[in-house]
């Protein structure tokens, strides 16, 4: 149905922080309002173009494309503040009528953000001169210029810039009216009727819609606000003037302009003369530079030359096997036409390694690639691991190839600076990427606005459970706690929350995204500049790959640079290591994965991954790699199984003979999608072509492809292998079950391997590989202290942080010794730690807090810098104690000023009275007399710029306690407590609530120990009974069941019970316990014990036990008398029984 009005003035939530609606609920509601056409024009972008484009068409309803542009009123490259205090723009709409206007509307955007930026991206008349062929334009809302002059009564002025525009989009210029019930706006339309018909225009009217419903208007208002950082309640800050901005329906429009002449009439007259396809589908890959000694060769002949000579360096000869591969690879690159794709790979892969910038070995399909891995892009043979070319490129189903690489985190913003270079500015771009706000994000957002203390909103906000991408609707339907509070005081802030959830908030750059397009890329797409100053593309990843442009992923992968910052450790001492070289059936490394110790080991670090290790007990690569691939949602179930097989406790078997080579190194089990198609392939003679088709449609459950394809595979397995068709629809629906969860083995292998080669770091060069792996995660504190956790268990000692030894980054001492990285404190920072070690290396070591002062550059090295590594400890080996050189911070800064100033100017002291480094003795300051800060303050510090204790432990006070009624010792294994309760005591920490199946409220908390730690599980029963203890920092005791066996310190159980270290005594304290020898007691010591009882009366039984007969003890119970349970008696009797021999129980 075409309808007489359409609305061509419109933002959606890509006008950030303004349009408060998603780009298909724009859709949507134009559907509901029966209309057949939109035109979406966010506030200078084009940010949701192809989001928009493909709803748009999706759903039938035609997509016209513009922007509402910011033209500034002298040139775009003026920017200075203006007289009137303005910002020196006007908004004018402009629409893609065609393809070229489409093409200029990009280069006009890309304009406003590189060069005319000044609070928003502005253009100006020049620009618009050049670029308004294919353009549509609308003289804009009241801030439009002509607008804007005719209300400050600048008649001839609203006249002259109607003409020139007039002029400018010669015959596709209309005057825009608007009508929100704002008394300028009532005016604005007479002026331009009257305008309109001096100057003969043409007029069009529009809504300006920034949000799809009337009712919605109060959240637009708090979006708003968001944006410009103020509160609702601001009576400065910025508001729309009336909650018209929604979607009218054609009536309301109708009503509101019936008496403007075609104003209606024209909206459908602009959009029936647009006629625009945006090409997708299509590929636009860059041309490779062929070296010039390669003249007449294509891009598919120095492939080939390339992997032939690449087979032979890896492989030795070229056996018919791998020349048929080699050849089939080759065949599918040219039809495909993708040669270049993988020349421009390899040659940036090449300059990486030529750099010595840490390469991975591979990531996702790609590693599956003969290709790839004799031109070098990977470094696994996917002939041993029997990977898979149609995984990565299918013929059967044309899409780019997707070759992720992972380089060293430190060090990849090189290898996209030489593709800039090697391939123009103009044509290379990072990828922008949008922050959504999520429903946490989205609640805190909205209660500040609302006026709410942080704290309050903070605590509204944690009640939503922490379940990956949960919505508002779920996390209420979950959270007891939080339907109430939005039932409640909070009623509003959940309502606008519940209409913003999932807009976007914020652009920013993708981590990894690079596109390269094949000649400048404002002809395919336009750019944004950030407030940052980067550089990237106006559509995401998503939108780049519809529009065929080449995107690469450049994922900085931070165990590459732990690897290589560990062989850097060894070769400075002395050590060569090529870990590309290393065997990989070192028996010690696999032992390590079998212990499961496997902290700071890449993708085998969490707890549950340990236990299964411990399980698996791997052998070989293969283990690790199909653990890799088992160890997530789904196939998890399966790895019990997969367990059992392997060492012989369950029967291995095969559906069918035929699939015993495939399924032999899983045990039977289908684990990889590889496996799935080479089964299609094997048993029902499917192409792997055809197999991956298949898999691809199990896996996305696309029902009418699969049931043309399971009577497929049921006749081929006939056919091929005289499978009855019972037996062959067995295998199918066992493949199915499979194929939904299965994995990409060639990613599962490439990083398998990573984690290998991180084991055996691990194993041969702990103190190395802890270095690296400390000064990777320098900016995680929580990651510092797992890791220095990891240190001491494999005995290796960090030194606490010191001025005078330890460098900016962690580094080994010895094999058993690590010194502290500087950089692991708060707020200190690279720049002020190099003036320190560059300070140090001139002037030797530091022998007080002035003398240090005196020697490094103040302006890095400033007061917070002091504060902070004087809380760490840094600077203890200086004269004083920490309270003293807190207290001093200010005078050691003058002091140092003064001192380095007079270097400055070259004072000689008259007296001749300056020390060796230049500072003069009777000028320097002492230290006033101060006490040393509690140990509480103390450890405080420490916490708080190190995220740990170093100098003791809080917990320390409570040592009598923890030790008298802690039943567990994290010195020994698990497994020897059979089952039977364990009690500990410790600090809780890091407390996470979940919500189980039944939707009751339980919990997951650490345990900080003097021993070690312990990650605790408290169930719904549990946690509604000691819902109260279970709070960060409380000191209790735990009482449940250890779960499974548990290697160190990592005691993992479930608690039923849970009381405070305060009332531990009292309620553990029921009988004092002692172990006696009656061959080896006197009536003496008889008697000397009734009167150490008589003098430490009490509420606990006395309990003697002695050996008995075959072995066994007797319990005596002192029934005339009741005992102590207090540490002093408790000492008296330790000493003279033996430590071991007196204990109490409960």
């Amino acid at each position: 149905m075409t309808s007489e009005f359409v609305h061509l003035h419109n933002h959606s939530d890509y006008s950030l922080l303004d349009g408060a609606q998603t780009v298909q609920t724009l859709v949507n509601t134009i559907d509901d309002l029966g209309m057949d056409s939109v035109a979406l024009t966010e506030h200078g972008n084009m940010f949701s173009v192809i989001p928009y484009y493909k709803s748009a068409k999706k759903a039938g309803v035609k997509p016209i494309i513009g922007c509402e542009t910011y033209v500034a009123m002298g040139s775009r490259l003026d920017k200075k503040p203006r007289a009137d205090g303005g910002w020196g723009n006007n908004h004018l709409v402009l629409l893609a009528q065609n393809y070229a206007g489409y093409k200029n509307l990009m280069k006009l955007v890309t304009y406003g953000y590189l060069d005319g930026f000044y609070y928003r991206p502005r253009i100006d008349i020049d620009l618009l001169k050049e670029h308004s062929e294919g353009l549509i334009c609308l003289s804009g809302c009241l801030k439009g210029e002509i607008t804007e002059k005719m209300l400050k009564d600048d008649w001839d002025g609203a006249k002259e810039a109607a003409l020139r525009f007039a002029e400018i989009f010669d015959g596709n210029f209309y005057l825009e009216v608007q009508n929100h019930g704002i008394p300028a706006e009532i005016q604005n339309i007479q002026n331009m009727k009257k305008l309109a018909g001096e100057l003969n225009l043409p007029l069009v009217c529009t809504n300006d819609a920034h949000y799809a419903k009337h009712e919605h208007w109060e959240a637009h208002d708090v979006h708003i606000c968001l944006g410009t950082g103020k509160e609702r309640d601001d009576p400065n800050r910025l508001r729309y003037a009336t909650p018209e901005f929604y979607f009218k329906t054609q009536d309301q429009m109708h009503e509101m302009f019936k008496d403007v002449p075609n104003a209606i009439e024209n909206t459908r007259k602009i959009a029936d003369s647009i006629d625009i396809e945006l090409p997708m589908g299509d590929y636009h890959l860059p041309n490779f530079p062929l070296p010039e000694n390669a003249v007449n060769e294509t891009p598919d002949t120095y492939l080939q030359n390339l992997c032939e000579i690449g087979i032979q360096k890896r492989y030795g000869d070229i056996n018919p096997e791998l020349q048929s591969r080699l050849d089939h690879e080759l065949k599918v690159i040219q039809k495909m036409g993708f040669a270049g794709y993988f020349l421009i790979t390899a040659d940036f892969v090449k300059y990486a390694k030529d750099k010595a910038i840490p390469v991975g070995p591979g990531r996702g399909s790609a590693a599956g690639s003969l290709v790839s891995y004799s031109l070098g892009i990977t470094t696994i043979d996917p002939m041993r691991h029997n990977l898979l070319f149609e995984r990565f490129l299918n013929p059967d189903r044309i899409s780019m190839p997707d070759i992720d690489i992972d380089f060293c985190i430190e060090r990849r913003g090189e290898v996209i600076d030489y593709i800039k270079d090697q391939y123009g500015e103009k044509s290379v771009t990072q990828i922008i990427t949008f922050g959504k706000m999520k429903a946490r994000q989205v609640i805190r957002d909205v209660g500040r606005v609302l006026g709410y203390p942080f704290g309050e909103i903070d605590r509204l906000a944690k009640m939503i459970p922490t379940t990956l991408n949960i919505t508002l609707d779920e996390a209420l339907k979950q959270s007891p706690d939080l339907r109430e509070a939005g039932e409640g005081q909070y009623r509003e802030v959940i309502e606008y929350s519940k209409v913003l959830e999932g807009m976007n908030r914020h652009a920013s750059t993708h981590a990894a995204g690079v596109v390269i397009a094949p000649g400048d890329l404002t002809d395919f797409v336009p750019l944004y500049r950030s407030p940052q100053g980067d550089v990237t593309s106006q559509y995401d990843m998503k939108g780049l790959e519809e529009l065929g442009l080449l995107k690469l992923d450049f994922l900085g992968l931070r165990n590459l640079t732990v690897i290589d910052n560990a062989v850097k450790l060894l070769k400075a001492r002395g050590e060569k290591v090529n870990i590309e070289k290393i065997p990989m059936d070192d028996p010690e490394v696999y032992k390590l994965f079998a212990k499961g110790l496997t902290t700071g080991v890449f993708q085998f670090e969490s707890s549950g991954m340990r236990e299964f290790l411990k399980k698996l007990k791997p052998t070989v690569i293969e283990d690790l790699i199909a653990m890799n691939a088992l160890y997530r949602p789904g196939p998890m179930e399966n790895i019990d199984d997969f367990i059992s097989r392997k060492h012989g406790k369950k029967k291995i078997e095969y559906a069918h003979p035929v699939m015993e080579p495939i399924l032999e190194e899983t045990y039977g089990i289908i684990v990889y999608q590889e496996q799935v198609m080479q089964i299609a392939h094997e048993v029902a003679g499917f192409s792997l072509a055809e197999a991956d088709i298949m898999r691809r449609a199990m896996g996305k459950k696309i029902k009418k492809l699969m049931d043309e394809l399971k009577v497929k595979f049921i006749d081929g397995a006939l056919e091929k292998h005289q499978i009855p068709k019972k037996k062959g629809k067995e295998i199918y629906e066992l493949i199915e079950k499979f194929a939904e969860y299965g994995f990409n083995k060639s990613h599962s292998t490439a990083y398998a391997y990573v984690a290998y080669q991180t084991a055996w770091l691990k194993t041969h060069y702990p103190a190395e590989f802890m270095s690296a792996n400390l000064t990777s995660e320098m900016s995680n504190i929580d990651r510092v202290v797992i890791l220095i956790n990891e240190c001491r268990k494999l005995k290796i000692e960090v030194d606490p942080p010191d001025v005078n030894v330890s460098d900016i980054n962690f580094r080994p001492v010895n094999k058993k010794t690590i010194s502290f990285g500087l950089n692991a404190i708060k707020n200190v920072g690279t720049k002020a730690l190099e003036q320190i070690i560059e300070a140090r290396g001139k002037h030797g070591k530091f022998d007080s807090l002035f003398d240090f002062s005196a020697n490094v550059q103040l302006k890095a090295v400033n007061r917070k810098v002091l504060e902070s590594l004087n809380m760490a400890g840094a600077l203890d080996g200086l004269e004083g104690n920490r309270a003293q050189k807190y207290a001093a911070i200010d005078t050691a800064l003058k002091y140092g000023q003064n001192i380095q100033e007079n270097k400055a100017r070259n004072q000689v002291d008259l007296f001749g009275a300056a020390s060796a480094n230049g500072q003069d003795m009777s000028m320097v300051p002492s230290l006033s007399i101060a006490e040393e800060w509690s140990e509480s303050q103390l450890l405080e510090n420490e916490k708080e710029v190190l995220g740990m204790y170093l100098s003791g432990h809080p917990l320390l006070k409570y040592a009598e306690d923890l030790e008298e009624f802690s039943n567990f010792d994290f010195t020994e294994k698990v497994e020897g407590y059979n089952g039977q309760k364990v009690r500990v005591g410790g600090a809780i920490a890091e407390v996470r609530m979940h919500f189980d199946r039944k939707n009751n409220q339980m919990a997951f908390f650490k345990l900080d120990c003097l021993g070690g730690q312990a990650e605790i599980l408290a169930f719904s029963d549990t946690f509604a009974k000691y819902k109260e203890l279970i709070k960060n920092d409380n000191v209790v005791f735990i009482t449940g069941k250890p779960t499974d066996e548990t290697d160190f310190s990592d005691l993992k159980m479930i608690a039923d019970e849970i009381i405070t270290v305060d009332k531990a005594r009292e309620i553990y304290s029921k009988n004092v316990n002692i172990r006696i020898e009656p061959g080896e007691m006197s009536p003496a010591d008889v008697d000397a014990l009734l009167t150490m009882a008589k003098n430490h009366k009490g509420g606990c039984g006395l309990m003697f036990h002695m050996a008995a007969e075959r072995g066994k003890q007797r319990r005596i119970y002192a029934h005339n008398i009741k005992v102590s349970a207090h540490s002093s008696f408790l000492k008296i009797l330790r000493d003279t029984y033996g430590k071991q021999n007196v204990w109490v129980s409960d």
